[in-house]
């Protein structure tokens, strides 16, 4: 009987890196094949393709790190019509028990993406949204620059000679900077703190004033871009360019990886916790049965004496430990330790 041979499906896992990435290939049964190291360029990625090619039929592609040192790998695989997906970092437990290293990130990777965990499709980063990315990453390095650069500016007036002193004080930042940029010192004097000093607010106050002008200049740049590709999100009252970008750029070229408002609320860190049944968790809601009414006052808004159950806050309930609702202190102290009770008594007795 003749066996006709089929070609295997397979998964990729690849554990990416600045200079290298290391990949890995499994069966859909989860047989490894083979795992081996490429570099990271172009050629690189084309070998890598071909190496896979050769083993099988893929399946899907699994990066860690696809929006950072493995963009330009998927970038190049979907290019190709290669299904690629972003996989989590290696499980800490897995970690302690198998060690790491790259062929191990590598197969976990794989790994993951035949189980399907916490898969997530990544961005694309070919389109105008990545223009938008590159615009504010340098708009907000030339804000917080300057902002450093200031804060240089008034620090070393605190420790100035008095007639500085003196002439710097009680001005806006904008008259400051004007006044430091306009000193001249004796280079040939330096050794005396006036002239250092003087010659370190100059330098100083032309960097804050160009690291502002070019950061007024990109968020122009920005707001145009952000206005030309988003119109309705940049028409939305109280919206500014720079948080329009922020937007966008969570959502990314290919707004269709966000199926609903959902998935947009779990990328954002909003969405709802499930409640646990057991034990009331640390952090979330909880239910808080009361019976007593002193009970219920120290922990609820309300006064009334029924029994019922209400969903709280357990930062509320920290917060409102202390009861402050218009009862008597004797009805208060009731709800407080034996302990509490006695020490209060002592002390009204003194």
């Amino acid at each position: 009987m003749n066996r006709t041979s089929t070609t295997p499906k397979i998964y990729c896992g690849v554990d990416t890196h600045a200079d290298t990435h290391h990949a890995a290939l499994v069966t859909d049964t989860g047989v490894i094949l083979d795992s081996r190291q490429f570099d990271a360029t172009a050629i690189g990625y084309h070998d890598l393709e071909v190496w896979m090619l050769e083993h099988g039929h893929p399946i899907s592609f699994g990066v860690e790190g696809a929006a950072s040192y493995g963009a330009g790998l998927t970038r190049h695989l979907l290019g190709c019509g290669i299904s690629v997906v972003e996989v989590p970092r290696l499980n800490r437990k897995l970690r302690r028990n198998s060690g790491k290293s790259d062929p191990i990130d590598a197969e976990a990777a794989a790994r993951a993406v035949l189980a399907g965990n916490q898969l997530a499709q990544p961005k694309r980063g070919d389109g105008p949204i990545e223009s938008i990315r590159a615009l504010r990453i340098a708009r907000s390095g030339a804000v917080k620059a300057a902002t450093a650069s200031m804060n240089a500016v008034r620090s070393m007036i605190v420790t100035e000679p008095e007639s500085l002193r003196t002439e710097l004080r009680g001005h806006s930042a904008t008259k400051l900077l004007d006044i430091c940029a306009a000193f001249e010192s004796d280079l040939t004097a330096l050794r005396e703190p006036a002239h250092a000093i003087k010659l370190s607010l100059r330098s100083l106050a032309s960097r804050t004033r160009e690291l502002r002008r070019e950061a007024a200049e990109l968020k122009k740049h920005l707001a145009t871009l952000v206005a030309r590709i988003a119109p309705r999100t940049s028409d939305v009252s109280g919206l500014g360019p720079d948080t329009a970008a922020a937007l966008l750029i969570t959502v990314g070229d290919n707004p269709d990886r966000l199926r609903s408002e959902s998935s947009l609320a779990h990328l954002c860190g909003v969405a709802p916790i499930p409640r646990p049944q057991g034990k009331p968790p640390g952090i979330g809601f909880t239910e808080v049965a009361t019976d007593v009414p002193t009970r219920r006052c120290t922990l609820l808004s309300s006064c009334d004496s029924d029994t019922t159950t209400k969903r709280v806050a357990t930062r509320n309930v920290a917060r409102q430990k202390v009861s402050r609702c218009p009862r008597s202190s004797g009805a208060r102290s009731s709800t407080l330790p034996a302990r509490y009770s006695a020490r209060s008594e002592r002390i009204t007795r003194l």
